[in-house]
């Protein structure tokens, strides 16, 4: 299914469960097309995914990314990543807080192996569009903010927001990079 999506023209892929990358990687699934991580990533699970992934967009603390850095250097390679920021503060989800981004950047650019590329954020689920359109506005407020400061190792390229359910507006509220999976490949 994954080689059928990237034939049709999908130019990148992603999957949030590290051994089931593992195996369609093995299987050559990924040929032709950009491999992101996009699931929450545990600390022993890097070795798996740093310099197997072109992107690894959940990164959603200093200590993944420190590590990720650490592992990246041992490889002798720099790992693209994706700051993942827990936009609607909940306590059940991964992510920086917005208020500690600028931190975050700041390590970041002092962090070999690694090369910060924008942000990822899932905003709470909500019935009501027009809440998900306040956090989409407010993560997109921040991606502008941090463009405009100067970090080694960091640019502000992508902003990944938005799934099969909301990428509509979250590509209006400017989004560039939309995590679409069970739109094309249907609800696991």
């Amino acid at each position: 299914m994954v080689r059928a999506a990237i034939a049709a023209g999908v130019d990148a892929v992603g999957e949030n469960r590290v051994q089931e990358m593992t195996e369609k990687h093995a299987q050559g699934a990924y040929h032709g097309a950009p491999l992101h991580f996009i699931g929450h990533l545990q600390s022993n699970k890097i070795g798996k995914v740093v310099g197997v992934c072109n992107l690894i967009e959940s990164v959603g603390s200093l200590q993944l990314m420190e590590s990720i850095g650490k592992k990246a250097v041992s490889l002798g390679i720099t790992q693209c990543i994706l700051i993942e920021v827990n936009i609607g503060a909940e306590p059940q989800k991964t992510g920086v807080l917005p208020e500690q981004v600028e931190e975050i950047l700041g390590i970041a650019s002092k962090t070999g192996g690694i090369n910060v590329l924008g942000l990822m954020a899932v905003p709470p689920i909500n019935e009501i569009n027009e809440k998900n359109c306040y956090y989409f506005d407010a993560i997109f407020q921040l991606f502008v903010d941090m463009g405009k400061k100067k970090y080694d190792n960091v640019s502000m390229n992508f902003l990944s927001m938005g799934m099969s359910d909301s990428y509509t507006e979250a590509i209006r509220a400017g989004s560039n990079m939309v995590r679409i999976g069970s739109a094309i490949f249907g609800a696991r």
